[in-house]
């Protein structure tokens, strides 16, 4: 896995960066001072994983990620533990403290390893809208037409799928469900949502130049400034 290490303080970076090196199973490609920095090295290399500081100066790590709309994997690493509630809002794969400990780090290390192992054992062929989907929730099972489903949300591991009045719960990554389904149709609008867009029943400009989309069933879903963007684009004439 390819990694990406973001934080002000170089003695940090290279700190956690002798940590890794236990882990071959890690790669790390580039190290940052300040997110701005960052921000194009993921655009550029595309990890799959970034270990990130929080309190930075200029942007906050807190902040980037509100810009990354899909990949990667957020590993947050900080001296403070307040923003752990923000961290998960934001749909972090973990939280570790400094001084960051070898066996803590190894149990983060562990969690990243199983999920791309599984991820890539998955079938990973494209859907179309009008295949029927497996769904099962505890002892709830369903049949789902893909065309029916207006909304997929993260919830830490898990994603809740929007179809009819349910919404259950599927132990997976809003990240391996974007690689199978039709962007035309079923369209990133953050790190935390896709939504259908043939269920979209309004469009609004919102805060910072994203918007916000009412679904026909009422329920409102904020796109990101970045994601709007590419919307825009996709969509225009």
């Amino acid at each position: 896995m390819k990694a990406i290490i973001i934080d002000d303080e170089r003695l940090a970076r290279t700190e956690l960066k002798k940590l890794l090196e236990a882990h071959k199973e890690i790669e790390v490609i580039a190290e940052c001072a300040n997110a701005m920095e960052a921000k194009e090295k993921i655009d550029s290399l595309k990890p799959d994983v970034i270990f990130l500081d929080i309190n930075m100066p200029g942007k906050s790590g807190l902040e980037l990620v509100e810009e990354i709309s899909a990949i990667p994997d957020v590993v947050f690493v900080t001296a403070y533990d307040e923003h752990a509630i923000k961290a998960f809002e934001l749909n972090a794969f973990d939280y570790l403290l400094k001084p960051v400990q070898p066996q803590r780090l190894a149990e983060t290390i562990k969690k990243l390893t199983i999920k791309d192992i599984s991820s890539k054992s998955e079938n990973t062929g494209p859907l179309d809208e009008n295949e029927l989907i497996f769904v099962k929730d505890g002892e709830k099972c369903w049949f789902v037409k893909l065309a029916d489903v207006r909304l997929f949300e993260s919830e830490g591991n898990y994603v809740r799928i929007y179809f009819e009045t349910f919404k259950p719960l599927i132990l997976r990554s809003l990240n391996n469900l974007e690689a199978r389904l039709n962007e035309r149709q079923f369209f990133r609008a953050s790190r935390k949502h896709i939504i259908n867009l043939n269920w979209i029943a309004g469009v609004e400009t919102w805060f910072n130049g994203g918007l916000m989309v009412k679904l026909k069933d009422g329920k409102e879903v904020e796109i990101s400034r970045r994601q709007a963007v590419k919307l825009k684009d996709m969509l225009s004439l």
